[in-house]
């Protein structure tokens, strides 16, 4: 078994391969492992990493799920999806690695946003230091989204802005959007440049507003008592009308009208 790359997804099950005891059986079979542990252990490095985080996974997706949809891209070294520690629940998210930098990069040019069991999966380069992720330093929120925007809409519209890491349009369980999303981008000069330019603005005939992205933790202490809630008000009202009535109070930096089809 360690002599050879494992060919496909049935001959690791019928191997009684399980999730978590794969990372380490598979690494071996590359032949060059060692090589790409070191390339993958600089933190930060995402220019040498040969590893991918992938999520926005269904919760019934596993490795050999994630085997097969990537390896006939690339050959795949090694894959770990995350679970609950007590549960054992999938949490939504995996490592895939590979043998190369140039295979994992070919993997992340191609299979992003690809349709894994019902839902477009994210993937992003594999960062041993997350914090700068998590910080959203470099993260917008989109509201009021055209529910035909996909993902890969949402990705074109703002790559012109800057380097797009991560995108995202949240989702119902049953798939339907839920009017709003998320960019991340690699600097907070290129996530200013997109607020000022699409914040306001028409996207598909949809007004959004585009703020800097709140971590859930800091979100309450900022947002409290920013937002209003209006009703009754003449059905004669148009957006215009409200930004007119209620202007007079301080600047307004987002507002939505809910409509029906008449």
């Amino acid at each position: 078994f360690n002599s050879k790359v494992v060919e496909n997804a049935s001959t690791l099950a019928s191997l009684g391969i399980t999730d978590g005891k794969e990372l380490q059986l598979t690494v071996a079979a590359a032949g060059s492992g060692e090589g790409a542990a070191s390339a993958r252990a600089v933190p930060g490095a995402s220019h040498v990493s040969a590893s991918l985080w992938v999520g926005d996974l269904e919760k019934s997706v596993t490795w050999q799920t994630l085997y097969e949809v990537f390896n006939p891209v690339a050959p795949v070294a090694s894959i770990r999806v995350c679970r609950h520690h007590i549960t054992h629940e999938s949490l939504g998210y995996a490592y895939v690695n590979f043998h190369s930098h140039a295979d994992a990069d070919r993997v992340l040019n191609t299979m992003n946003y690809t349709q894994i069991m019902g839902r477009p999966c994210r993937v992003m380069w594999s960062e041993r230091d997350a914090s700068s992720r998590r910080s959203g330093k470099a993260n917008i929120f989109i509201k009021n989204l055209n529910p035909e925007i996909d993902v890969q809409v949402l990705h074109d519209t703002f790559s012109k802005f800057g380097n797009v890491t991560s995108c995202k349009v949240a989702m119902h369980p049953d798939g339907r959007p839920k009017g709003y999303g998320f960019v991340a981008f690699t600097s907070e000069e290129e996530a200013q440049a997109a607020i000022s330019s699409v914040n306001g603005k028409k996207l598909d005939g949809y007004q959004v507003s585009v703020r800097k992205y709140v971590p859930r933790d800091q979100r309450q202490k900022t947002a409290e008592w920013n937002n209003v809630f209006v009703k009754d008000f003449p059905l004669t009202w148009d957006e215009a009308k409200l930004q007119e009535e209620f202007g007079v109070f301080g600047p307004i930096s987002s507002m939505f009208m809910a409509k029906d089809d008449e």
